[in-house]
């Protein structure tokens, strides 16, 4: 596997960052200074005082994005504060822009408190159009996130739903590949963080309304202390919160034990957390998405030798990668054109077809598209559109987020 490090490096100190602002408009005269600035702005802003929804046209604000992080949940690395995570949230920037044409700023906060973060954010709302939460640590990401659905735009943190969506469009297609069905699935997720408890929800159809979702049949979830059941006594109230809709017969033991005849292994953790020997005792040719980066709990080639039906990676490397890239950009482009107010569940498992669909030559090297594939965030962008109208025609405000 080839070291990016130092070409990476060299990279960011020849830039010195990867985003800049373009002008929409020359100011190259007079006239134009008194167009864009003072005194002609002043009509813009009395139409937009007298109605305020005058801002989504008259403004950045209709295809603007806050990416923001308190730099507590980088990538795998950790707890590295507010100026470590400016890279990543550039990165995620570049990929706005590049994929759906949406402008997206890093906004990096000197703060790890969820109040000051709740209330930072709804400071500087009025300017976006959507909000992207980005590596923010589990659970103090879900108690922001669900409190800022208020906001009246779109708030997502894509650390879980990316995920759970990407990871739902690769299940979609390997079970047409492998002849499997949806609701015959048992799946184990190895990583009980803030993507395992989405993937779990999104698989569950937890609080989805049954006529757009079909759950699997089983969910079993690991944490570093073997499978969560219902008699541990050192499960903090977001473990609780994942038994409402895991392992219903309570089973108990280690990995291994979840392992044996499930259909699905889905890691979000740690590498080299399974063994070939492990994925022989799962269920004929069970689909295994390790997705741990940059070193995946078990490489392709030996889940292919316990046999392994098709494997999905986070790594670009290798065929199959599952990569928020397919998802966050087209989610956003359609909430954004649509002025939708919440990313809705339905608009995510729209989201989630939508990728799969977008794999035409299916094959067990070809389950996910292209992460390159300007294609998909337009799909993604018309599903996701589809999705929020149909949600409009039932309820007015969606009432479950997940």
């Amino acid at each position: 596997m080839k070291d990016y490090s130092s070409e990476s490096l060299e990279l960011h100190e020849r830039l010195k960052g990867k985003i800049g602002i373009s002008l929409k408009t020359d100011l190259k005269d007079i006239n134009d200074l008194t167009l864009c600035y003072s005194p002609g702005v002043a009509e813009p802003v009395r139409q937009i005082a007298n109605d305020e929804e005058k801002v989504w046209d008259l403004t950045i604000k209709g295809n603007t994005v806050a990416v923001v992080s308190d730099g507590s949940a980088i990538l795998g690395l950790g707890n590295l504060g507010p100026e470590a995570a400016i890279p990543v949230m550039e990165g995620k920037a570049m990929l706005f822009k590049k994929f759906a044409n949406i402008d997206a700023f890093p906004i990096c906060l000197a703060t790890q408190s969820t109040e000051d973060i709740i209330q930072t954010i709804r400071n500087i709302a009025p300017v976006f159009g959507g909000i992207n939460l980005e590596d923010i640590s589990s659970p103090r990401c879900f108690e922001i996130e669900e409190r800022l659905q208020t906001l009246g735009i779109p708030v997502f943190h894509d650390d879980q739903h990316g995920t759970a969506i990407v990871v739902l469009a690769g299940i979609i297609n390997a079970c047409k590949l492998l002849n499997k069905k949806m609701d015959e699935l048992t799946v184990v997720i190895n990583g009980a963080g803030a993507a395992g408890l989405a993937i779990s929800k999104l698989l569950m159809c937890f609080e989805i309304d049954p006529s757009v979702c079909t759950p699997v049949k089983e969910i079993i979830m690991c944490d570093t202390k073997g499978i969560i059941h219902k008699d541990r006594s050192d499960l903090n109230d977001f473990k609780r919160e994942i038994l409402r809709h895991t392992n219903p017969n309570n089973i108990k033991g280690t990995l291994k034990t979840a392992l044996k005849n499930a259909d699905v292994f889905i890691g979000v953790s740690q590498a080299n957390q399974l063994t070939t020997e492990d994925v022989m005792t799962m269920n004929k040719q069970p689909i295994i998405f390790p997705l741990a980066n940059p070193i995946p709990e078990i490489s392709p080639d030996k889940a292919y030798e316990g046999g392994a039906g098709v494997v999905g990676t986070g790594r670009s490397d290798v065929p199959n990668q599952i990569n928020n890239v397919l998802a966050f950009p087209g989610i956003f482009r359609g909430a954004l054109d649509i002025r939708a107010r919440r990313i809705t569940p339905r608009m995510k498992v729209a989201a989630a077809y939508a990728i799969a669909n977008c794999v035409t030559d299916l094959h067990r090297d070809n389950i996910i598209p292209s992460t390159l594939d300007l294609n998909v965030s337009k799909c993604v962008a018309q599903a996701v559109k589809d999705a929020y109208l149909e949600d409009l025609k039932h309820i007015e405000t969606p009432k479950h987020a997940l």
